[in-house]
């Protein structure tokens, strides 16, 4: 069976990645959250567990196979059930899924450092750097290419969900926390992502964690 780490799931974006891309896989897994910055943190991450990945999650665990990157865990398990069921079957709409989806790994510098997820909080508007604000419009405008060339099969970027609503899910949390401003059509398709029935269960987990961590409990200053 595959086993997952992730860290909490109240903050960590890229554990949610990893963790609703094996979800989407359909197959068995065991799924182990590990508390992030927490006072056995730094004695944890060097366990052999997390060796490969420097301490770093998520992390997958596949007999002994291991991968610890969420676009690589989405690679691999599309490997393992198939191509489609994490990307469009044409090629058009899979190139721009794979681009969006490598953008958004690499990208949004400025999104991820102003705003870091907390799927337990609500923060009223506050001014947006121009920075950020360059950020949050290259986002949607990546979402109206999607949604208006590739869209009329479902509520999603590409219809169905795919990976490229995986690799975006974190981002829809924090223009919920934040206040983001975004136009309408943005706030529909994070409105079916949020809804998602695997989101839906990763935020009722997160909100039954204990634990707390303050320096993602403040509004943007």
């Amino acid at each position: 069976m595959l086993k997952l780490i992730i860290g909490n799931k109240a903050y960590s974006s890229w554990s949610l990645r990893g963790w609703l891309a094996v979800r989407q896989s359909g197959l068995p897994f065991e799924e182990i959250v590990v508390p992030l910055y927490d006072d056995e943190w730094d004695k944890r991450r060097e366990g052999a567990e997390f060796a490969p990945s420097s301490g770093k999650v998520p992390i997958l665990w596949d007999g002994e196979a291991v991968v610890w990157d969420s676009l690589a865990i989405i690679d691999y398990l599309a490997d393992k059930v198939g191509r489609d069921v994490f990307w469009p079957k044409d090629d058009a709409p899979r190139a721009c899924a794979r681009s969006m989806a490598a953008e958004m790994h690499s990208s949004f510098v400025a999104l991820r450092r102003n705003y870091s997820m907390n799927v337990r909080r609500s923060f009223p508007a506050a001014p947006v750097s121009p920075e950020a604000a360059a950020d949050i419009e290259r986002v949607v405008s990546l979402w109206a290419e999607a949604r208006s060339r590739w869209g009329a099969g479902g509520p999603f970027l590409f219809g169905q969900f795919s990976a490229a609503d995986i690799m975006f899910a974190p981002v829809i949390t924090r223009f919920i926390t934040y206040s983001l401003p975004i136009p309408r059509f943005a706030a529909v398709y994070g409105t079916a992502v949020l809804t998602h029935p695997f989101m839906a269960d990763w935020l009722a987990a997160a909100q039954d964690e204990p634990w707390v961590i303050e320096r993602f409990e403040q509004p943007v200053a």
